[in-house]
């Protein structure tokens, strides 16, 4: 089983990206490094809801 998550940028907090994620596999929070248009930069994405 699949669940939809949204990605939010750790700097400027916007929502740049969405993806999925196994809910069975994973049960921590997914935190991936990738590229943010409004810094600029490559900073932390976390999962929010």
């Amino acid at each position: 089983m699949r669940e939809l998550i949204t990605l939010a940028c750790s700097d400027c907090k916007r929502r740049n990206y969405n993806s999925t994620r196994d809910k069975k596999k994973n049960t921590t929070k997914l935190e991936i490094k990738k590229y943010c248009k409004w810094c600029r930069k490559h900073t932390l994405h976390k999962e929010t809801k």
